[in-house]
């Protein structure tokens, strides 16, 4: 696939995963509308890439779980005459605690932002790539994605629903032009799980921004429906597939304990932290 003068959505876009496909996709010539809460940062942002590659930068603030909030992105893109020709739905964040002490009220937001947001931009982007028979749909789950998640069970869940809803699009859309990959990542060098408040969580050593950013787009150009960056990761969807789930999701829950019981003062606390001292982030 020629990302040169393409126009790609990131949500997502101020750090992380989402500030790595910005980087490499503008390094490849293409324009970036860039989404995300951050308007000092994607300003910043925009203006680098601008420089360093010459290409058109379009920054879209918004917070995707607010009531609207993809009709108004739609609206931006509309209104500034963009045709958004390939759209990365990286924004997502994870709670980390048992699941009845996790306020509803951040939970409703985990599944606003993981599962409703990233369905309705799809919504909104996807017709207009099948009329026009090309495009890209990049959907960043997680390696999580394959096994049941005690402890992080509605981040879990969530990049289960991205999998499947991934994979059942690429299906779709094979022969119609448009291309469907869930990325599917394990640990990430973005600090996301520090701002969760414990390294425990983390299973393998974590992989640099770059190299998952690379395989992806690796993924995507051979039309692939699924990626897991790091040889590492290629056992997990075997292994969830043939142990039962019950015994998977014991053995997941034991790893995942000691960041729920982790002593208090190991946490970080953070602005908007959940119950038992674990914040969300975005990936």
């Amino acid at each position: 696939m020629n990302w040169q003068g393409q126009t790609v959505m990131i949500t997502g876009a101020s750090s992380g995963i989402g500030a790595g496909f910005a980087e490499a996709l503008a390094a490849r010539g293409a324009d970036l509308v860039l989404v995300a809460r951050s308007a000092d940062v994607l300003q910043h942002t925009a203006r680098r890439l601008r420089a360093a590659h010459g290409v058109r930068i379009d920054v879209v603030v918004q917070d995707l779980t607010a009531p609207g909030a993809v009709a108004a992105v739609r609206s931006a893109t509309e209104q500034r005459g963009l045709t958004v020709d390939a759209l990365i739905n990286n924004a997502g964040f994870a709670s980390a605690g048992r699941f009845h002490e996790v306020p509803a009220d951040r939970v409703n937001t985990e599944v606003a932002l993981d599962v409703a947001a990233l369905v309705d931009l799809t919504t909104a982007y996807l017709p207009g790539m099948v009329e026009r028979g090309r495009g890209a749909i990049v959907n960043i789950a997680s390696i999580a994605a394959f096994q049941p998640t005690p402890y992080m069970a509605v981040y879990g869940a969530a990049k289960a629903f991205v999998l499947s809803f991934s994979q059942a699009l690429w299906a779709e859309n094979r022969r119609a032009g448009v291309r469907v990959t869930a990325v599917c990542p394990g640990p990430v060098d973005t600090g996301f799980l520090g701002v969760v408040g414990t390294s425990e969580v983390r299973v393998g050593r974590p992989r640099q921004v770059g190299y998952v950013v690379e395989r992806a787009l690796r993924a995507v150009e051979r039309n692939r429906p699924v990626v897991t960056p790091g040889p590492e990761n290629a056992w997990v969807p075997l292994v969830s597939r043939l142990l039962p789930r019950r015994l998977v999701a014991a053995v997941t829950g034991r790893s995942l304990r000691g960041a729920v019981d982790a002593p208090s003062a190991a946490r970080v606390p953070t602005a908007g932290s959940l119950t038992a001292g674990f914040p969300a982030t975005e990936h």
